[in-house]
């Protein structure tokens, strides 16, 4: 398939964004799940004896 026959996006924003914006969006993003997974390292956990105790 040629590029020709790939259909342009039908929702483009009436200005794009530039790539600053777009940096700083992915950046925000990204900053998000990395205090959402710190926030998941950092909750308790359950004592691993309760593991050993029935193995």
């Amino acid at each position: 398939m040629s590029q020709e026959a790939v259909p342009e996006q039908a929702a483009v924003p009436a200005q794009p964004k530039g790539l600053l914006q777009q940096m700083e969006e992915l950046m925000a993003a990204l900053n998000a799940d990395l205090s959402q997974l710190d926030a998941d390292l950092s909750a308790p956990r359950p004592a691993p004896t309760e593991d050993a105790d029935s193995a």
